[in-house]
Order: C-alpha cells, then structure tokens, then sequence
C-alpha cells in the first residue's frame, strides 16, 4: 500500500477514505456529503485529489484481495495502525475524527463496518476522558439511526 508524509493531506484523506469505504460501497449521499462538508477542501485537497486517494485505496484492497472480493470494506487491524500511524498531530486527528464522523453518517445508516472503525479510530487518538463520552454517542446515534429504518 502507498505511504503518505507524515500528517500529510493524503493520510489524512486516507482515513476518512476508510470510513467511506468501511460498509463496502461508496453511496451517492455520501458523495453528496463530501461535497456538500467540502470534505477535500478541509483536508487542503482539491476534490479530484481526494477522488484519487479513495480510488487508490480501493485498488489497493483489491489487490490484496481476492480478484473478485469488494473493492472496499474492512482493513485488517495491523495495516489500519500503520495507516493512523500516518498522522500523529493532534490537531489532524481531532479533523480527521470529525471528518469521519460526518463521513460515516452521512448515509443516515452506521454499518458495522463503519462503527467497527470509528471505533478503533477514536480508541487510538480520542483522549482517555472523552473516549467514553464518544462510545456512548456512537452506541446512541447508531440506536437512533437504527430504529428509523
């Protein structure tokens, strides 16, 4: 998988490119969530720059993967800590959380994939006080959303 400069744009684009991808399909409200978020400007990427960055982590999990597993969906746990490896300002972390939060709920749906991966995001940079408050919201907002399907 391609590495990216440490607290870099393209890391940062990466994670949140995880988020997207975490349920296996990119939907077009998300993409519509993205825009509207300008989600890529937040980041200091153009839209294009961001496209390219989810399309090659997509083409880097199907390679390797099955030829005929998704093009998305998990990331085993030793390669996603390499990746959140990637960006260790604080700063970047607090944006790319919110920015995966917003990613992730943008669909109106939290999969498990998504949860899974917020999950371990804010475990690994949230801070020790406040990763309680965000598990609960996350159980929360995924009860919510859950029973308006």
């Amino acid at each position: 998988m391609q590495t990216y400069p440490r607290n870099s744009p393209q890391a940062a684009a990466r994670i949140v490119a995880l988020m997207l991808t975490a349920d296996g399909h990119v939907c077009s409200s998300e993409e519509r969530a993205l825009d509207k978020l300008d989600i890529a400007g937040q980041l200091g990427l153009l839209p294009e720059q961001f496209a390219q960055i989810v399309q090659t982590l997509c083409e880097d999990h199907a390679v390797a993967h099955a030829p005929h597993a998704p093009m998305a969906g998990p990331v085993d746990k030793a390669l996603l800590a390499t990746l959140m490896g990637e960006i260790d300002s604080p700063a970047l972390q607090r944006k790319v959380m919110r920015l995966c939060v917003a990613a992730a709920s943008a669909d109106d749906y939290l999969a498990d994939g998504e949860i899974a991966l917020l999950g371990t995001v804010f475990s690994a940079w949230a801070p020790a006080s406040s990763q309680a408050v965000v598990r609960r919201n996350t159980l929360h907002a995924h009860k919510r959303l859950a029973s308006t399907t």
